[in-house]
């Protein structure tokens, strides 16, 4: 545990507090800022919360480059997300230098001991979201990404038995998987592997694995990449794309609760509500049992297996799958267009809501359903698709809703933007 103590003094912009960990002095700005509403956790809560835990969290994040997601004003306000690091910084904060598939780079922080996470947490930075490679080697990851994201209406129950399919998959291909909760609804499974592959081999075993588990649970899970085509829970190869990065182990997330993404166990899979993990609870349970991904170091895998099945697939006549729509169109892609587009009679889609906040598109959908309420009464949960659009610094909210399920004399038409409701007004 980092040694850490208090002295409450005065700067610019109010009272602030410096904590000295390890022998470096942190100076925590504004420290009684509430950045969770509902139970009232602070600034200064954050930067203990990261104190405690700092061992587990530099697993998960140290030694890599880092995205900064950063909430100044709380979650109810906006947050950013921040590639490069900022100007004004101490000397020992890390940085190195990452080349992006757009042809830009930018300095990313590399945290190293807790000092850094206090640092980090002491921007409001809620989350870590490192990249998959150590900053001693950025064209080689040391690290598959399994991401399984329940499509609306899923439950947990069923994103636990896809776990459970990933964990065999992976150990039949002789890798180790790592099971942690998202902080928010999924569950992402882990594996570090040898740094011999690029990111565009590593995504193409990723997809391969994708595609074998969907095999094994074709009820459970889906590889599918367009929303409209996805059932139960989708594994999310694409999150091995290069400068594709999700919240670590140990990540605070932005849930009224002050979820965290927490380290399991396979044998605690079965057992455990995320619910159980936040902020408040988690120092409580790594003071006890530690870190559940503490040896996640010491079992680097081969991806030969999963790279093998990747061939076989593509003889099989099963090639490349949907890239991110940031990415340049890929050797061997499909289309990128949408089936709904390319079939419209099987896929009607309609945009019915765009917003700055997730909550005013929310709303809009709210309204729009009262609109229409006998095509909303036919709608199923994976009927409605809301798409965080991410843009070079923000996000904004996307809602589209399928209306696959309803009868075409009931089907709203698309209808224009309808800038004082913030949504798509249909006719």
């Amino acid at each position: 545990m980092p040694r850490s103590r208090g002295a409450a003094t005065k700067e610019s912009g109010g009272p602030a507090e410096r904590l000295v960990v390890d022998g470096r002095e942190i100076p925590i700005s504004n420290p009684s800022k509430v950045l969770f509403p509902k139970p009232k956790y602070t600034k200064l809560d954050l930067v203990r919360y990261y104190l405690a835990v700092a061992e587990g969290a530099l697993h998960g994040a140290g030694g890599r480059p880092n995205v900064l997601v950063r909430y100044p004003n709380g979650i109810s306000g906006e947050f950013f997300y921040q590639k490069r690091a900022p100007e004004s910084r101490p000397p020992w904060i890390e940085v190195v230098s990452l080349r992006f598939p757009s042809g830009r780079s930018a300095d990313e922080v590399v945290p190293r001991d807790a000092a850094a996470l206090a640092w980090l947490a002491n921007l409001a930075c809620l989350e870590l979201h490192p990249h998959p490679v150590r900053a001693e080697d950025l064209d080689h990851p040391d690290e598959l990404r399994v991401d399984l994201d329940p499509v609306p209406g899923v439950k947990w129950a069923q994103v636990r038995q896809v776990a459970h399919v990933v964990h065999a998959t992976l150990r039949d291909f002789g890798l180790t998987g790592w099971p942690k909760t998202s902080g928010s609804r999924g569950l992402h499974v882990l594996t570090r592997i040898e740094r011999r592959w690029g990111f565009d081999e590593v995504r193409r075993a990723a997809l391969a694995l994708a595609r074998e588990i969907e095999r094994r649970a074709p009820k459970l899970a889906t590889s599918k990449w367009w929303k409209e085509e996805r059932h139960g829970v989708f594994v999310d190869y694409n999150q091995n794309a290069k400068d594709r990065t999700v919240a670590s182990a140990y990540s605070v997330r932005p849930t009224p609760d002050a979820r965290v993404s927490a380290p399991l166990g396979w044998d605690e899979v079965d057992a455990v509500d995320p619910a159980e993990f936040t902020l408040a609870t988690m120092p409580r349970r790594f003071a006890s049992l530690g870190d559940r991904h503490a040896g996640i170091d010491e079992t680097p895998g081969s991806l030969e297996p999963l790279l093998d099945l990747a061939a076989r697939h593509e003889r099989e006549g099963l090639g490349d799958a949907p890239w991110p729509p940031h990415f340049k169109k890929q050797r061997g892609e499909p289309p990128r267009v949408q089936p709904s587009r390319a079939r419209a009679a099987k896929h009607p889609l309609i945009e019915i809501g765009r917003a700055k906040r997730k909550q005013d598109a929310l709303a809009g959908l709210k309204r729009w359903k009262a609109r229409h309420p006998k095509a909303a009464a036919h709608l199923e949960p994976s009927d409605v698709m809301i798409d965080a659009m991410r843009g070079r610094s923000s996000t904004w909210t996307r809602i589209r809703v399928n209306l696959r399920h309803v009868p075409v004399k009931l089907r709203p038409r698309q209808g224009r933007l309808d800038p004082d409701e913030k949504t798509l007004a249909s006719s």
